[in-house]
């Protein structure tokens, strides 16, 4: 059906094939079951398709890295997704049948990222902005090379838009100038429909400080570049952030000139550190405010 309505990419979420890791994140999907979801899918027609994987989960170790990784070579996805898992358990329930105790250490983390990171370039995929890797053949690596690549909360598109349209419990929409996200209850979210309402549970209005500093983080993101040779893209937080940068800066990690900063080759595994120094409402909160995810 979706297909009949125009819909040509499919993203399956996988995060990991080991099945010790897949029970205790109550995510139980076998590998069978999951290639027939792709095989399918390019028996109707989609021309592109993204598998997520996941680092950091509990119980995984760089064997699941290596097995994930070879099931997921089988798939020959166009795109994958590799996220840094977020330990959040006061907000989600299946979190809680784990403990700190059964994640690996932020060093543990982080060799299992390079391990994945390292096995897909391997694999013929080319790292893509912060996450994400694509098959040359793919439409987002051409985006990539003639700079219209974009990011919203689902991840790179190929195309910039300042709309994003949040379907579903817990979705998130954007309209560039505010943020909203759905009810999270699936049972609240048809209700709210059915009484013929919004089901927007809270939102974020962005001022134009707001919007430059997020164009300012999206250059980052998608190009490794950002300038505010346009004044009208220079305000004073940014030296805030720029000044947060100059121990990434002695490290080599960015390039900060009069009017740019350039994320370096060696920066490009650190980008969301990079991007998170310009955080002005994260550096506000960060002595009270519970991180939804972390870099590592």
């Amino acid at each position: 059906m979706l297909y009949k309505h125009g819909f040509r990419r499919l993203s399956v979420g996988i995060q990991d094939f080991d099945f010790k890791v897949q029970y205790i994140i109550n995510r139980v999907q076998t590998f069978e079951r999951t290639k027939s979801v792709f095989d399918e899918a390019r028996q109707i027609g989609y021309t592109s398709t993204n598998a997520d994987i996941i680092y950091g989960l509990p119980l995984q170790t760089e064997e699941s890295i290596l097995f994930t990784v070879e099931k997921v070579k089988e798939l020959r996805p166009e795109r994958i997704a590799f996220y840094s898992y977020a330990h959040v358990p006061w907000k989600s329930k299946a979190q809680r049948r784990y403990s700190e105790e059964d994640l690996p250490s932020a060093e543990g983390k982080r060799k299992l990222y390079e391990l994945g990171r390292q096995l897909f370039r391997a694999a013929g995929y080319i790292e893509l902005g912060m996450d994400h890797f694509a098959l040359p053949t793919d439409s987002l690596y051409t985006a990539s090379l003639n700079g219209t690549m974009h990011r919203n909360f689902m991840g790179y598109t190929t195309k910039a838009t300042t709309l994003l349209i949040g379907l579903g419990a817990s979705s998130i929409s954007d309209t560039w100038d505010a943020f909203m996200q759905n009810v999270k209850e699936v049972e609240d979210y048809e209700r709210i429909i059915n009484e013929g309402h919004l089901p927007i549970l809270k939102g974020h209005l962005l001022t134009g400080k707001d919007q430059v500093i997020r164009q300012h983080i999206l250059n980052l993101m998608c190009r490794s570049y950002t300038s505010w040779e346009d004044k009208a893209m220079f305000y004073p937080e940014l030296k805030e952030g720029i000044g947060r940068l100059k121990e990434a800066e002695l490290d080599q990690l960015v390039i900060i000139g009069e009017d740019f900063i350039q994320v370096t080759e060696k920066g490009r595994a650190f980008l969301r550190n990079i991007c998170m120094c310009f955080d002005e409402k994260f550096w506000r909160n960060k002595p009270t405010a519970a991180l939804f995810s972390k870099s590592i």
